[in-house]
């Protein structure tokens, strides 16, 4: 069971440390208003991440393995294989 007088001094800590933490943080104005719109900002980097930027070289690698497919159609069964 929990005695009176503990009761007491975890409520005056307890408010202690409400008062500190109110101190610490401060306080945001009810009307805050942001300097400008966020919205925009947001959908041009969606935009961003959904254009894809593929190096020349990658596109080099991906012509010369479909030429040697082409060439060596035998190879095809061993890359999915190999995938």
């Amino acid at each position: 069971m929990r005695e009176q007088g503990t009761a007491n001094r975890d409520q005056g800590s307890e408010r202690s440390l409400e008062l500190l933490l109110r101190q610490s943080v401060p306080r945001i104005e009810d009307e805050a208003e942001l300097d400008r719109d966020l919205w925009p900002a947001m959908l041009h980097r969606l935009e961003e991440r959904r254009k894809v930027h593929v190096p020349w070289f990658d596109w080099v690698l991906a012509g010369g393995l479909a030429a040697a497919l082409a060439f060596f159609p035998a190879w095809i069964p061993v890359l999915l294989y190999y995938l």
